[in-house]
């Protein structure tokens, strides 16, 4: 059996980790003046990936205690502030035709509707400005949202901002 040595206290107290938490939802959207297929109301099985960056809790008796923060705890905020709002749901852009359609006619309909055309990069950017406070000052550790990424198929996906820490 090998021991390893303790990092030195101060290092860990002032070296950034970055975590990342995976959360899945479903949700439709269209583009409406795109040239292909995503012109139609479709759907997507979404991955959101949330990076933060701060430095370990070192707080004696902390839960925490050798973590950023708790994986279930980044959960929970994305879940709340935003994840549950758009699970299931029609994401669509305020000026598209079928927004108003869709309200008249399914008034207890499921939509949240965007000041943006519902693409993953403008998806990535809104759920980094929603959920960036919510994580800012966590814990009192400078704790910091560095990344969304946003799946919107296996093989596609965009990252807001495109430079981790630059926020």
């Amino acid at each position: 059996m090998t021991t390893e040595a303790a990092p030195n206290q101060s290092t860990l107290q002032t070296t950034e980790f970055a975590i990342t938490r995976r959360l899945e939802f479903d949700a439709g959207h269209r583009i409406p003046d795109h040239r292909s297929l995503c012109r139609h109301v479709h759907g997507h099985r979404y991955v959101l990936e949330l990076t933060l960056v701060g430095v370990l809790d070192q707080t004696p008796g902390s839960p925490e205690r050798g973590m950023v923060m708790d994986f279930g705890d980044v959960k929970r905020i994305a879940w709340d502030q935003l994840v549950s709002r758009w699970d299931h749901a029609l994401l669509v852009w305020n000026e598209d035709p079928i927004a108003e359609a869709i309200a008249a006619v399914l008034p207890d309909h499921r939509t949240v509707r965007l000041d943006v055309i519902p693409t993953a990069e403008n998806l990535a950017r809104i759920a980094f400005t929603t959920l960036a406070p919510h994580f800012h000052t966590r814990y009192g550790r400078h704790l910091r949202l560095a990344r969304v990424r946003l799946f919107e198929t296996p093989n596609c996906w965009a990252d807001y901002p495109l430079e981790i820490g630059t926020h």
